[in-house]
C-alpha cells in the first residue's frame, strides 16, 4: 500500500523542484549514500584555503599547470578505480607505467620505430600484464595483493633491464607526444564551441531518457530540470574555458584524460559489462548465480588497469620529455591509489565512479601545488596527503555502516 508521503515524494521527484532536490540529497546522506559530495566539498575547501594563503593558487596559469600535472597519474588512477570496484587492488601500476614508458622510449629512440607503433606495442604489453594477473587470480586463487606486489618488484626489474646501461632516454624534441603533453591547447573559439557541443549532447541524452521512461510509464525527470542542468553545466564550462584561456588554454592532454573518464563512466553505467563490474564488486557469489561471467570480468578489469597504467606512463614520458630508471617510482603508486580512494571509490567494492579519478587527483595535485606555492617542505605534503587519505577511508567506512543500518548496503 502506498502512503501519502510516498506519493508526495514521487511528485516532488518528478518535478525536480529545489525542495525535492534538497529532500532527496538529505535522504541519501542519512542513508550513507554520499556519492561525490565529500570530495567536491573537500576540493572547494582546499582551493579556498590555499587561495587565502596565496592568491596565485587560483590564477589561470597555475590551474593550467595543475590540469597538466594531474593527467598523467590521473590516467593511472582510472585503472585503479576499476580494480577497486571489484574489491581488489593493483599495487604494481607504478612499475607497469614505468615499463610502458620505457618500452615506448627505447623503441622510438634506439630502435627507430614509428612513435605510434611503439605506443601500441607498449599498450599491448599492458594488456598482457593485466591478463596474466587476471588469470593468476581466477585460475589459481592467488590474492590480488600478492600478485600485484610481486608485479611491483618484478616489473621494476624489467624496467631497469629495458633501459639497460643508458639509465635515461631523452625523447626527440620534435616528437608529437612531447607537443601533445606540454604545448598543445585548444584554440579559444574551439574550447567555447566544445563546451556548447557537450551541453547539447547532454541535453539530447537527457531528453532521450525522459522520452523512453515516459513511454514505459515510469517516473521521469522533468524537462525543465534537464534544461536548467544543461544551462548551468554549459555556463560553468564556458567560464572555465574562458578563465584557462587567459593563460595557455585547455590542454589536449587533460582533455584526453577527461574524455577517457567520461568514456569509462558511460561503460560502467550504460553497458552490461559495467553493471557486471558493480555486481561482482557488490557480491561475487550473487553475481555468479545471476549468470554474470565473473572470471571474465576480473580478467578484463585487471587488463584495463594495466593498460591505463601504461598509458599514464607514456603521457608522463611526454610530459617530462624523457624516461629514467625512476619513472613510475617514488610516490606514483601511492598517489594513483590514494586518488581513487579520496575520490570516493569504496575499498570494499561495488561503489564508486570513474569520476573518482578526476576529483581525487585534483585534490591531491591541489595539495601539492598549494603547499609548493606557500613554500612548505615536501615532508608536510606527505603528512597532509596521508591525513586526507585516512579521512576518506574513514568516511567510506562510516557511510558503509550507515547503509547497513538503513538496509541499503
Amino acid at each position: 500500500m502506498t502512503t501519502t508521503y510516498d506519493k508526495t515524494d514521487e511528485r516532488l521527484l518528478e518535478s525536480e523542484s529545489p525542495r525535492a532536490v534538497l529532500s532527496g540529497f538529505g535522504r541519501r546522506i542519512r542513508s550513507g549514500d554520499l556519492g561525490m559530495a565529500p570530495v567536491i566539498i573537500g576540493l572547494v575547501l582546499i582551493w579556498l584555503i590555499f587561495f587565502l594563503q596565496n592568491d596565485r593558487f587560483l590564477s589561470s596559469r597555475n590551474l593550467v599547470n595543475l590540469s597538466l600535472d594531474s593527467a598523467t597519474i590521473g590516467m593511472i588512477s582510472l585503472g585503479i578505480v576499476l580494480v577497486l570496484l571489484l574489491g581488489e587492488i593493483d599495487l604494481s601500476v607504478g612499475s607497469v607505467s614505468g615499463v610502458g614508458g620505457s618500452i615506448m622510449a627505447v623503441l622510438l629512440v634506439y630502435q627507430g620505430w614509428p612513435l605510434l607503433t611503439a605506443i601500441l606495442l607498449a599498450l599491448a604489453v599492458g594488456v598482457a600484464i593485466g591478463t596474466f594477473y587476471g588469470l593468476l587470480f581466477t585460475q589459481f586463487g592467488v590474492p590480488s595483493f600478492v600478485i600485484t606486489l610481486a608485479g611491483l618488484l618484478a616489473f621494476l626489474g624489467v624496467q631497469l633491464w629495458v633501459l639497460g646501461s643508458r639509465g635515461t632516454v631523452n625523447l626527440p624534441i620534435d616528437s608529437w607526444i612531447i607537443d601533445f603533453a606540454n604545448f598543445s591547447y585548444l584554440p579559444d573559439p574551439v574550447s567555447y564551441a566544445l563546451a556548447v557541443a557537450i551541453g547539447a549532447v547532454y541535453l539530447a541524452l537527457r531528453l532521450r531518457t525522459i522520452r523512453r521512461r515516459r513511454a514505459a510509464n515510469l517516473s521521469a525527470p522533468s524537462l525543465r530540470g534537464a534544461v536548467i542542468r544543461t544551462v548551468l553545466m554549459v555556463a560553468a564550462m564556458l567560464f572555465g574555458a574562458w578563465y584557462l584561456n587567459q593563460d595557455r588554454g585547455v590542454g589536449y592532454m587533460p582533455l584526453f584524460w577527461v574524455a577517457m573518464i567520461v568514456a569509462v563512466d558511460l561503460i560502467l553505467r550504460k553497458t552490461r559489462f559495467g553493471r557486471s563490474v558493480y555486481a561482482v564488486g557488490g557480491n561475487e557469489e550473487a553475481a555468479r548465480r545471476a549468470g554474470v561471467p565473473v572470471n571474465r570480468v576480473y580478467i578484463t578489469v585487471f587488463a584495463a588497469a594495466s593498460t591505463f597504467a601504461v598509458l599514464g606512463g607514456i603521457l608522463a614520458a611526454g610530459r617530462l620529455q624523457s624516461v629514467a630508471q625512476s619513472s613510475g617510482g617514488t610516490d606514483t603508486n601511492l598517489m594513483a591509489i590514494a586518488a581513487a580512494v579520496i575520490g570516493g571509490t569504496s575499498l570494499f567494492g561495488g561503489r564508486g565512479s570513474a569520476y573518482a579519478a578526476l576529483f581525487g587527483m585534483l585534490v591531491l595535485q591541489s595539495i601539492t601545488s598549494g603547499l609548493n606555492l606557500i613554500g612548505v617542505e615536501a615532508e608536510v605534503r606527505y603528512i597532509v596527503t596521508g591525513a586526507v587519505l585516512l579521512l576518506a577511508v574513514t568516511i567510506d567506512s562510516l557511510s558503509r555502516r550507515a547503509r547497513r543500518s538503513s538496509g541499503t548496503a
